[in-house]
């Protein structure tokens, strides 16, 4: 059971957890009044944002936001950059892009990660489906390792920050929460089974690390209304964007700093596990993109029908749209938004002549038997022997 006890005496406000315990200085007089440790920025419009920006990325606004589409799903765009200093690394590159570590890789798997090199090409993957779920409060889409977040305050924009989330043993579960406390400069608590595994190895961790360097933690943490789970920073801002926490969600620091500011106590959070999305661009052309499928959340999922509900969802019946494209996404999931219907599906290459006596093209071939499969696997039960 989760307690809040709120204390007076030294200016010391004190939230104890199963796993964490957290530290910072407030004055509070009434639980009412813990909800934060300081007040929340007042709304900005558009052009504030524009005009304070001091980090704007290629969408001309501050780093993580976008305006809201008008029409469709799809915020952000692809770009290129070329490394023009020899010691930066492909992880500083995706931290100065607001990307995480997988997209990154994901995007440019023959670069160097260490030593890109000068003159190198990388491709920044900054765009992004909007997840299917209602628009409203912070949307963790898990597969995905990234965070969205729609401002009640101000809903021309939408956010979007690459995150970390549990690894395999630790994950981090699907759900419903809110938003709970915010806190400025935590200390950490080592859960017992990190004491535990450490004291195995010989190197048993302190019972509480303060404020600082040494914090995993971070300089600010927002607490959910579910037990020993947060949105925190990281003294490790490397491994944003991988599974490597024990079920929190961590962002770069500047990230976590940012949304800190005006993200209200009580906001909703929904955690997702939406390994397929399919979206609409503003021109009427319908990309999807697939992301590495978490194992704990596979059960009885198909991948290939689940894509294909999901096209249904947003595609109506009068359209053709191209099955060997989602087919593909499914099969390489690696988080690239591919056009299946509309202006910027590709064309298809010219059909040779006089090579075989099979009619239609081959992706109509390839389309049919995928149509067939598809609907061989709805009618087909194997017996329980089989």
């Amino acid at each position: 059971m989760t307690t809040h006890p709120m204390l007076r005496s030294k200016k010391l406000f004190t939230v104890s957890l199963p796993a964490v315990l957290l530290v910072a200085a407030a004055w509070v007089s009434t639980p009412s009044l813990a909800q934060t440790t300081r007040e929340a920025a007042p709304a900005v419009g558009i052009s504030d944002q524009l005009a304070r920006s001091h980090n704007a990325l290629p969408n001309e606004l501050p780093r993580g936001q976008f305006i809201m589409p008008e029409e469709g799903d799809i915020i952000g765009k692809h770009y290129s950059i070329t490394v023009s200093d020899h010691a930066e690394t492909l992880i500083d590159i995706a931290r100065r892009h607001n990307i995480g570590y997988k997209e990154i890789r994901m995007a440019n798997p023959d670069v160097s990660l260490w030593v890109p090199g000068k003159g190198t090409e990388v491709v920044i993957p900054a765009q992004y489906i909007l997840p299917p779920v209602p628009r409203e409060g912070v949307v963790i889409n898990l597969s995905e390792l990234r965070l969205y977040y729609y401002p009640d305050d101000n809903q021309e924009i939408v956010e979007t920050y690459p995150v970390s989330v549990g690894r395999e043993e630790f994950a981090t579960p699907v759900g419903v929460t809110r938003t709970t406390i915010k806190v400025e400069n935590p200390a950490w608590a080592p859960p017992a089974s990190m004491r535990r595994e450490a004291a195995e190895r010989g190197d048993p961790p302190p019972e509480i690390v303060p404020p600082g360097p040494q914090n995993p933690l971070g300089e600010h943490a927002i607490l959910l209304d579910m037990p020993s789970y947060l949105i925190h920073g990281t003294n490790r801002p490397d491994g944003v964007g991988m599974r490597v926490s024990r079920g929190c969600i961590r962002m770069y620091p500047e990230d976590i700093e940012s949304m800190y500011e005006r993200l209200p106590s009580g906001t909703k959070v929904n955690l997702v596990d939406i390994p397929f999305k399919a979206g609409w661009a503003g021109d009427g052309t319908l990309f999807v993109q697939s992301f590495p499928q978490l194992e704990e959340n596979m059960g009885n999922f198909e991948p290939l029908l689940e894509a294909l509900r999901r096209v249904a969802e947003k595609a109506p019946d009068d359209i053709s749209v191209d099955y060997a494209q989602i087919k593909k996404v499914i099969e390489q999931p690696n988080a690239q938004m591919i056009a299946v219907y509309g202006p910027q599906l590709p064309a298809e290459p010219e059909p040779e002549t006089g090579s075989g006596s099979g009619s239609g093209s081959g992706s109509e071939q390839l389309n049919k038997g995928l149509l067939d499969e598809i609907e061989l696997s709805n009618t087909f039960s194997p017996s329980p022997d089989a």
